[in-house]
């Protein structure tokens, strides 16, 4: 089967301590309810070797093991409650989009 992914680009937040906080200490737990959820990747954004800036501060993926999966976690009681916290505290800075794992 192939893996899906809810992936979430941040751009670098006002307040980085804030965020993170938050981000650690809310978001995650809730995120970690999200039935059928395999793994979350963490990825910070670094300066490339070549002198550009990140254009993310974070992406986090979020793995799912199957499409069918991925469908009924994205309708989940509990996936609501992470999207609706991902709005309060990162609404203007986060763009979600899903991947197929190829």
């Amino acid at each position: 089967a192939m893996k899906y992914k809810l992936i979430a680009l941040y751009r670098q937040p006002e307040d980085v301590d804030a965020f993170e906080r938050h981000y650690r200490d809310v978001h995650c737990p809730l995120v970690e309810k999200v039935p059928g959820l395999e793994r979350v990747v963490l990825n910070y954004g670094v300066p490339a070797p070549w002198g550009a800036a990140p254009e993310y501060y974070l992406i986090a993926e979020l793995v799912f093991p199957d499409e069918a999966t991925f469908n009924a976690a994205m309708a989940s009681p509990e996936n609501a409650a992470a999207g609706k916290d991902l709005r309060g505290f990162a609404k203007g800075i986060v763009t979600l989009m899903v991947a197929r794992e190829g």
